[in-house]
C-alpha cells in the first residue's frame, strides 16, 4: 500500500492506494476515532459488486452501518437525488459525527460529498472511489457539486474528505469504456504537468488497458501525486489549480450539447485535441506533441475527433462554463508536454476554426 498526503493545514487527509484495501476501511475508520454508525451511499451497480465486501469490514470492526442506495447514472447528481438521500439520513438517525462513505465512480462521489457537505452543515466524508476516474482525480480535492438542468456541477462547494481509499482491485470490474473514461484524467494530468508520466503512459498503455494491477497502481500513484501537490497550493482553484481543466471547457460545452450522452472521458479526450490544436495554431505548442498527444489517447480507446455537432451549440455551452470571467472564455493550453498555462487570449474565431477543422 502507498500513502500520499494532500496538505491542507487542518484540512489534510491522506491517500490510501493499493489492492484489496476495502477490508481494512474499519480499521482506519477506528484509528481516526470513528465509532458507532457510518453510512455507506452509493449506487446499485456498485453495491452489487463492493458493498457487501465492504459492509463486511466496517462491521467486523464493531460499526453499526447503514447502506443508501441511489440508481446508477449522471442523472442522479440532482438536488431531487439530495433531497431524498437528507431523508433517509434523517429517518436512519444519522448525526454530525456519523461519517458518509462514497463508495463509487465519480457521480457517487460527488453527490454523497455534497450530501455530507450539506447535511447538517457537516458531516465527515470519506471517498472510496471504484474508477479510475474517480481514483486519479474527483475523489481527491474536495470539489463536490450535483448538476441543474444542463449546467453540469453548477450547484456545489469545497469540502475535503476525511479518508481517500483507492483499492485498485475495483477497477478490475470496470467495462471498457469507463476504464478510458479515467485514462482521459490520467493523460490530462501528464500533459499538463509530468512528461515523464506521459512517457510511462505511452510505454504502458497496452497494459493498463488489460488491467495490470503493478501499472494501474503506478499510474493511480503519481496522478494522485500531481492532483495533491497542485491542490495543497490551491485548494480553491484561484489559481493554479485551473490547471486541471485542461480539455475541460470545451469537453463539457460536449457533454452538455449531447445531452451527456458522451461519457466525459470521451468528451476530455476531444477537448484535449482541440485545445492542443489551438495551442499549435498560435505557434504556442510543437505539431509534434499534438500528434504525440492524440497518438496517446488513441490508445487509451478515447475519441480525438470533434462529433457532428453544430459548432455555435459548443460555443454557446462554454460561454455558461463556470471558468468563464468577465465574458472571456478561459482555456488551458499547452506549451509542451508536462508545461501547461491558463489564458483568456483565444480568440472565438480561432476556437471555431479549430472546431470546424479549418
Amino acid at each position: 500500500m502507498k500513502k500520499i498526503k494532500v496538505e491542507l493545514g487542518s484540512n489534510s487527509y491522506e491517500v490510501r492506494i493499493g489492492a484489496g484495501l476495502l477490508a481494512l476501511t474499519g480499521l482506519w475508520l477506528k484509528e481516526k476515532d470513528f465509532s458507532g454508525k457510518v453510512v455507506i451511499i452509493t449506487d446499485t451497480t456498485v453495491k452489487r459488486l463492493y458493498g457487501d465486501a465492504l459492509n463486511r469490514g466496517l462491521t467486523k470492526a464493531d460499526f453499526n452501518v447503514t447502506t443508501l442506495e441511489v440508481p446508477a447514472g449522471e442523472e442522479q447528481k440532482s438536488l431531487e437525488t439530495a433531497g431524498k438521500l437528507y431523508h433517509e439520513l434523517f429517518s436512519s438517525y444519522a448525526e454530525r459525527t456519523t461519517p458518509i462513505l462514497a463508495l463509487g465512480g465519480g457521480v457517487v462521489g460527488d453527490l454523497a460529498g455534497f450530501v455530507a457537505a450539506t447535511y447538517m452543515r457537516g458531516v465527515p466524508l470519506i471517498q472510496i472511489p471504484t474508477t479510475l476516474l474517480a481514483q486519479v482525480d474527483s475523489s481527491i480535492g474536495g470539489k463536490v457539486a450535483v448538476d441543474h438542468g444542463q449546467l453540469k456541477n453548477a450547484i456545489g462547494v469545497f469540502y475535503q474528505p476525511k479518508l481517500v481509499i483507492a483499492d485498485i482491485n475495483t477497477l478490475k470490474t470496470l467495462p471498457e469504456v469507463e476504464l478510458a473514461n479515467g485514462l482521459a484524467e490520467v493523460i490530462k494530468h501528464a500533459a499538463i504537468r509530468d512528461r515523464k508520466l506521459f512517457d510511462f503512459l505511452d510505454i504502458n498503455m497496452e497494459r493498463a488497458r488489460s488491467l495490470n494491477t503493478a501499472v494501474l497502481e503506478e499510474i493511480v500513484l503519481e496522478n494522485v501525486r500531481i492532483k495533491a501537490e497542485i491542490v495543497a497550493q490551491d485548494e480553491k482553484e484561484q489559481g493554479l489549480r485551473s490547471l486541471l481543466n485542461y480539455g475541460h471547457t470545451i469537453g463539457h460545452a460536449i457533454e452538455t450539447v449531447s445531452n451527456f450522452q458522451l461519457q466525459h472521458g470521451q468528451a476530455v479526450a476531444i477537448g484535449m485535441t482541440v485545445a492542443a490544436r489551438i495551442s499549435s495554431r498560435m505557434g504556442i505548442l510543437d505539431k509534434g506533441d499534438v500528434i504525440r498527444l492524440t497518438d496517446v489517447i488513441k490508445k487509451s480507446g478515447l475519441p480525438t475527433d470533434m462529433p457532428n455537432f453544430k459548432v455555435e451549440d459548443i460555443i454557446s455551452a462554454m460561454k455558461h462554463d463556470k471558468k468563464v470571467q468577465q465574458d472571456r472564455i478561459r482555456f488551458v493550453l499547452l506549451k509542451s508536454i508536462g508545461d501547461a498555462f491558463i489564458t483568456d487570449e483565444v480568440s472565438p474565431s480561432l476556437v471555431e476554426e479549430v472546431l470546424v477543422g479549418e
